[in-house]
């Protein structure tokens, strides 16, 4: 099988890390989505099952596919929404479900139609590269913070990866990620009684359909999934070199992850998108060497996001049992060469550079607007002075 001969251990390593970071920094968020709707301990285990599965199939299946590193994530954005919204609203889980097929339709409808996609080819380069960059130098930011509660182990980790990267690049994250771990295993940082073996049992949960979900859960969802979360999964699939006619069929993804939804949606998966955080730590060249190679660290991932899904409980305890500075020190470390990319293709034309830094900004900011997150008004604002910029320059021009 060509996997097997493509995959390598800073593949996996990639894949590995992807699931970590993206499952252990809001994996707490699900749970309070869950609890909202009134969710008992089994349909909070069968909500894991079903987002592991989605994500786990919607990440290796495509990547198999096209050899292309394909990666989807649950909507973390829209948990976040369905947490505020669940409480205030009163509403129980059936009516949930409801509002997730509603969501999982308008998803498949934008990727079957294509608009999104032709939006996005819309948004000059350097404001994508710029959305990215911004995305992720919250990542960046939070590796080095770690460091007034846990110095020794950031040091540590920021001092292997260095080394690693002048001896051997391929293995710098690989390598940091061990010694992060040695470090607190050895310590008794490990939170290993949170270890369980129970395999996840789905439930299903028959939808209620009604006008007041519809427009306080499944309009909000869908929104904040489609700007804070496809939105800069475009972004990072573009600025890896993933994107254009030969590259991933954004439109097609999408529609899967929206058909994906409708399955499993009964199940508790709520949302599930394009990636960019984790897609760009299985797109970078710390993934692999080679770009046609790559896809063997997503489809890692998506194995990983699958066993989550089936072993349910095990796997969260597991995950969760690192403590959240090695989670986040491995991830800022991991991106920084994206990062850098990132803002290196951001301000190298004069021409947009004043733009992209002002999408940069406005996405690093975090702000929320209206409930939607700081990726679409990073674009919004970008777009807005780069129009007035070149509209200045016209009329400066038929002045003269």
């Amino acid at each position: 099988m060509r996997f097997i001969r493509d995959i390598n251990l800073s593949a996996f390593t990639a894949g590995f890390v992807a699931v970590l970071v993206g499952f252990t920094s809001s994996v707490a968020i699900v749970f309070q989505a869950a609890q909202a709707f009134q969710a008992t301990p089994e349909q909070i285990t069968s909500w894991m099952w079903a987002l592991g599965l989605g994500m786990g199939l919607c990440s290796a299946l495509p990547s198999l596919w096209l050899r292309k590193p394909v990666m989807v994530a649950w909507s973390t954005p829209g948990a976040a929404v369905l947490a505020t919204a669940g409480l205030a609203g009163g509403f129980n889980m059936a009516q949930a479900v409801g509002a997730f097929i509603v969501c999982a339709a308008l998803i498949t409808l934008c990727g079957v139609t294509g608009w999104f996609e032709r939006i996005m080819r819309r948004i000059p380069v350097a404001l994508a590269s710029a959305l990215l960059a911004g995305v992720l130098a919250r990542f960046g930011l939070q590796a080095f913070t770690a460091a007034q509660t846990a110095l020794p182990l950031v040091l540590l980790m920021l001092l292997v990866y260095l080394v690693g990267k002048r001896l051997a690049p391929r293995y710098a994250v690989v390598a940091t990620l061990l010694v992060g771990i040695a470090y607190v295993a050895l310590r008794g940082q490990l939170a290993s009684g949170s270890i369980v073996l129970e395999l996840a049992r789905p439930v299903f949960i028959w939808p209620e359909f009604s006008i007041s979900a519809a427009i306080s859960l499944a309009l909000p969802l869908f929104v904040v999934t489609m700007a804070s979360q496809n939105l800069p999964g475009v972004a990072a699939i573009q600025a890896a070199g993933y994107g254009g006619p030969d590259g991933i069929p954004i439109s097609k993804v999408i529609t899967l992850t929206g058909v994906a939804g409708l399955l499993l949606a009964p199940f508790g998966a709520f949302a599930l998108n394009l990636s960019a955080i984790t897609a760009a730590i299985c797109m970078g060249r710390e993934a692999h060497e080679d770009t046609n190679k790559r896809y063997s660290a997503a489809v890692a991932c998506g194995l990983i996001y699958v066993l989550i899904g089936i072993f349910g409980a095990t796997v969260t305890g597991l995950l969760t049992a690192f403590p959240k500075e090695l989670v986040a020190a491995i991830a800022g470390l991991a991106l920084l060469g994206t990062i850098g990319s990132g803002l290196a293709q951001a301000v190298r034309e004069e021409s947009t550079r004043e733009a992209a830094l002002i999408t940069f900004l406005v996405t690093l900011s975090g702000v929320v607007i209206a409930g939607i997150g700081s990726a679409f008004w990073g674009v919004v604002a970008g777009v807005l002075a780069l129009f007035v910029q070149q509209y200045r320059g016209k009329t400066a021009s038929n002045a003269a």
